[in-house]
Order: C-alpha cells, then structure tokens, then sequence
C-alpha cells in the first residue's frame, strides 16, 4: 500500500533524506554537499511509503512573488513507472495552492523535461549544468 505524505516528524525527513541520497548522490554522483543543503531547513518536505519502506520524496519553498520551488523530487528506480513522481507532484501543487501560491518552479533535469510538461510545466530558460547535469527552469501556474 503506496501513501504519500507531508513529511512532519524528524523520522519521516530523514526517510525524504535517505531517498534522495540514494537517487542523486548514489544514482546520479551528486555530492552529498549538494544534495543536503541549508535549504532543507525551511522547506516543507513530503515523503512516500510502500508500506513503511520510504520510496519518493520531494521539498517545496515560498521563494517570494507568490512563487513556489518545486525541488529534489525523486523516486527509487524499482519504483519508477507507477506514476508516483506525477501523484508527489499533484501533493506539492496542492501544498503551494493552500499556502497562497499562484506559480511553481523548479528546475528540471533534461531527461525530466517530457514528465513535467505532460503535467503543464513549460520551459522558461536555456539548458544549464547544475552538480554536473544538464537542466532547464520549467513553470506552470496553478
């Protein structure tokens, strides 16, 4: 049984945490310095579960201007496929409309690109490296 969640104990971070070193900085080479940055204390952070087994996770922040920053959304490899990185997406719009906000953006790597546009993302800037990968800003109003 799949949930999704606002992470709100220190337990449930540290499993949005550990899911995301195990997608970027072990999957993707990301350093850990990157990865878990300064950020991470005042965003609102959101976690799935397979049962009790940690699966997806994802953070949001007010960047100002009514805007939402949509970042680090991931899920594990074995669970990709089962549409739960839209259903994290769907929690962290949710999130940004109860909160006041009237835009998300976030920055998306390339080979993400086509998912975020099939949720009404578009892109807004040219390709830059962020830690090394390629990505682009991509915004929707909400």
């Amino acid at each position: 049984m799949v949930s999704l969640k606002l992470a709100t104990t220190e337990t449930e971070r540290e499993d949005a945490f550990a899911v995301r070193k195990a997608v970027f900085v072990e999957e993707q080479g990301v350093p850990i310095h990157i990865e878990l940055d300064d950020l991470d204390e005042e965003a609102v952070h959101f976690i799935a579960y397979d049962e009790e087994r940690p699966i997806a996770a994802g953070r949001i922040r007010d960047i100002g201007d009514d805007v939402g920053k949509v970042e680090r959304v991931c899920v594990l490899p074995e669970y990709r496929g089962r549409h739960l990185g839209q259903q994290m997406m769907v929690l962290l719009e949710e999130h940004a409309r109860k909160a006041g906000l009237c835009k998300i953006r976030l920055n998306a790597q390339n080979h993400a690109v086509p998912f975020y546009e099939k949720i009404g993302y578009a892109v807004t800037s040219p390709e830059f490296m962020d830690a090394g990968i390629p990505h682009r800003v991509m915004e929707k109003t909400i």
